[in-house]
């Protein structure tokens, strides 16, 4: 018989092991757990077919239509699950963990491999999840205006052996009307909280986690409530960088683009720019002048930064002052800023 595994057991054994999600093509592009491998048991238009059938005529009508569906599959399930564990260890879940991975289970292990289910499936994965976020970290946030440099601080933190959760990296977005070009495109908000939670669970909770500040959303993605709630209370370290400093790393990332997505970008938000502004962005932007462009649009983010910045309370707020657009110097300032912090609170 297969062997069930708690959602805890299941994904430290999934650090080894191949994981197999059965589930609909669909239900695996809305969410799955990192680095599982999709080998649907029925497609999205058989697992309606099957759902409806439950439901309005009986169970034992959906198992004889599954069973259709399923039969001549069979052998090419064995292929695909031996191709990806030569071993033959593997693992394998549901939505619920009932029948789906239970029969594709048993036909594993009929097969001779050697098969783990998750108790509870995917959903108790994503209880699981969630309630990680709830766990007390000891986050430090990276503040500054648009422009400040802040995820090339985050990476020198890094190589410092500082622990950094890149939330924009994760979401593959820097957060403005501008953050998605140059990107992959986004994961849904709930792949994005179970990306997170990968390397979350990777940190160590007694030492400081810096993390930049974030709206709540990263674009189209959602920060985890649960997350958001424990960034809103922590230190931040507001890097003050000049404007002229911040405008001409701003050139430097973003006129390399297509003209078209400056374009759509600078139009999106023409009305938190006000009509004189955006024309003039535009103009500016026709005329290759990008600094101007950058200029106009930094008064608009500078203000709505200040705004977010304001619902915090003051005594948590330490402004360190940047003349420059080093990385290095910055970071290596953060640290001894930190370590200094750390040594007043305790």
């Amino acid at each position: 018989m297969p062997q069930a595994l708690s959602p805890q057991e299941f994904l430290k054994k999934a650090a080894t092991l191949p994981v197999v999600d059965v589930r609909s093509p669909g239900e695996f592009a809305q969410a799955h757990i990192p680095g599982a491998v999709n080998i649907p048991l029925f497609t999205n238009e058989e697992r309606a077919v099957v759902g409806t059938a439950y439901k309005q005529i009986s169970k034992d009508d959906a198992l004889l239509r599954g069973l259709e569906y399923v039969g001549p599959k069979m052998a090419d399930f064995v292929r695909q699950s031996r191709a990806l564990a030569p071993d033959g260890e593997i693992l394998v879940h549901c939505w619920r963990g009932g029948m789906r991975s239970g029969s594709f289970a048993w036909l594993l292990e009929t097969a001779g491999m050697r098969v783990s289910t998750l108790v509870g499936g995917y959903k108790a994965y994503r209880n699981l999840v969630l309630d990680g976020f709830t766990q007390p970290r000891q986050l430090v946030i990276l503040g500054g205006k648009t422009g400040s440099g802040k995820t090339e601080i985050l990476k020198e933190l890094h190589k410092l052996g500082e622990q950094v959760l890149d939330l924009e990296a994760l979401a593959h977005h820097k957060g403005s009307s501008y953050g998605a070009i140059g990107q992959a495109p986004q994961p849904t908000s709930e792949q994005y909280e179970n990306d997170i939670a990968v390397q979350w669970q990777q940190l160590d909770p007694e030492r400081r986690i810096w993390v930049e500040d974030e709206s709540r959303t990263v674009g189209r993605c959602f920060v985890p409530l649960s997350l958001w709630e424990q960034m809103c209370q922590a230190p931040v370290a507001f890097v003050d960088v000049p404007k002229e400093v911040r405008i001409q790393r701003l050139v430097r990332e973003y006129a390399c683009y297509d003209h078209s997505l400056l374009y759509e970008a600078t139009d999106r938000i023409r009305k938190r720019l006000g009509g004189q502004h955006h024309q003039a962005a535009l103009a500016a932007l026709e005329q290759h002048d990008y600094a101007t462009v950058a200029d106009i649009t930094l008064t608009y983010y500078d203000k709505a930064y200040l705004h977010g910045l304001s619902f915090r309370t003051a005594d948590t707020i330490f402004k360190i002052d940047i003349s420059e657009d080093n990385p290095v110097q910055t970071a290596q300032q953060l640290v001894a800023w930190a370590e200094k912090l750390h040594t007043t609170v305790a």
